[in-house]
């Protein structure tokens, strides 16, 4: 393989590695906000142990998030430095940002949410745990935008020519505010909510299972499952919205999400399918006309197919793009059935009472990080042969000095430290989640400030 075809394999690991970790920390710190709330609200001592539970959890995946984010960053300036080069002045404000307004926030607060139990009172935790969780939030936000620009760029202006060209701000909102961000920003924060609420509902249905602190695992299933089925209901709406842009600003993407091909045809929606990129044809099951009437409200109005594009400007891998496309759209339909089924047994009071659903729920926890990295993938593919849409080739924008064998051995280094990293990772978790939560005693009733069952017996909650 040559070096691009490398290059683009490590970067797409790394990331995917990664990636498995952030959307964890935004969906569990949202349920940590909702948990720790209700313990403020009703003072009842179980939602504050099912709190610390969680916190221990959500500290191992911040860390593993932070380890495995770093690589990337330096892969910007080994394998693509044109690339860094090119889109400098763009990435550096957003990344800037990140770590002055997400990172810092974040990590700030992160010690008071670990250690602050007994050292401040309950409404100062609260606000710290959602500090966290808004500083993950906008972690999101300014690596989103700087993606999204180079899925749509907006604001810059070229200064220089040949080699040393590069993009320059001249709008820092329009940069921030392109066509892509928002729509792709709740697409991505939903996403995040579901992974971290299948954890929690996935943790909790092995509890139930196993019979073993259902005191706890039950109201957690429940906070969960209400998390869960609301986001997988507008995560349909934001998959829409987001589709609806990329019919827009990038055509040959769309079509190759759907294997269309013929621009003077409607443009049928497969739910299930195979491209053929030779015979230039698609087959499988399909609602005709389907897409064309997501886009125009019409069956029969034709669609911008691929062919309307020239060979080197369209993505390459388009039986690829189409799958992962269909992968997720399929996990996300699954997502909404599963959750809408359960809370129709929640609300008749047989929820608990379906093992099978139960196991269901234990392997779930896979499904939104497969969807999160399905659509990635066809997003990211999707865009090429451009690393920045209409403006720089991804060939164009590797380093000149890399060679071939050197990304192939770092490559197999990196595979080797982030599988030793999962491992211990999975290690850690199973460890945790066998130990449990740990159940404290009510020893009367919070004083004003919420604080005084904890200073009673400091060891306890320590």
């Amino acid at each position: 393989m040559d070096v691009e075809v490398l290059s683009r394999i490590q970067f797409a690991f790394t990331i995917a590695f990664h990636y498995i970790y952030p959307p964890l920390s935004i969906g569990l710190g949202l349920i940590l906000v909702i948990m720790e709330g209700l313990y403020l609200k009703t003072g009842k001592k179980i939602y504050e142990d099912m709190t610390r539970f969680w916190i221990k959890i959500f500290a191992l995946i911040f860390g593993l998030g932070v380890a495995t984010g770093i690589i990337m960053e330096f892969e910007f300036g080994t394998n693509w430095a044109t690339y860094s080069k090119y889109v400098g002045d763009i990435f550096g404000s957003a990344l800037a940002a990140e770590g002055i307004f997400a990172f810092a926030l974040e990590s700030g607060f992160l010690g008071i949410l670990l250690f602050g139990w007994n050292r401040v009172s309950s409404k100062v935790h609260f606000f710290s745990t959602i500090m966290v969780f808004l500083g993950s939030m906008f972690s999101a936000v300014w690596i989103v935008v700087a993606n999204s620009w180079q899925q749509t760029p907006a604001g810059y202006h070229i200064v220089g020519d040949g080699l040393n060209a590069r993009a320059e701000i001249t709008d820092f909102w329009a940069m921030v505010f392109n066509p892509s961000s928002v729509d792709r920003l709740t697409h991505v924060w939903i996403g995040a909510f579901l992974a971290g609420a299948f954890l929690v509902l996935s943790v909790n249905a092995y509890y139930i299972l196993k019979n073993k602190h259902l005191e706890i695992a039950r109201p957690s299933f429940k906070i969960a499952l209400a998390v869960a089925t609301i986001f997988s209901l507008a995560q349909l709406f934001t998959g829409h919205k987001s589709a609806d842009g990329v019919a827009v600003n990038q055509p040959a993407k769309l079509a190759a999400l759907e294997g269309h091909f013929d621009s003077t045809a409607a443009a049928d929606m497969y739910l299930l399918g195979w491209v053929n990129k030779e015979s230039q044809t698609t087959s499988g099951l399909k609602i005709p006309g389907g897409l064309s009437f997501l886009i125009h409200y019409d069956f029969k109005t034709p669609v911008t197919g691929l062919n309307a594009f020239k060979p080197e400007d369209r993505p390459s891998q388009v039986n690829a793009v189409f799958q992962f496309y269909h992968i997720m759209v399929a996990i996300g339909m699954a997502l909404i059935a599963l959750t809408l089924y359960a809370s129709w047994l929640w609300k008749r009071g047989t929820l608990f009472d379906k093992k099978w659903l139960m196991t269901i729920f234990v392997w779930a926890v896979l499904l939104p990080q497969i969807a999160n990295q399905a659509g990635w993938f066809a997003a990211e593919m999707g865009r090429q042969p451009w690393v920045v849409y209409g403006l720089l080739r991804t060939s164009d924008a590797l380093s000149n000095a890399v060679k071939a064998e050197q990304v192939l051995i770092s490559l197999i280094m990196f595979t080797l430290v982030y599988l030793t990293l999962l491992i211990l990772f999975l290690y850690l978790l199973n460890k945790k989640i066998q130990h449990g939560p740990v159940m404290t005693e009510h020893h009367g009733e919070d004083d004003e400030s919420g604080d005084s069952s904890r200073r009673q017996n400091p060891i306890m909650h320590h």
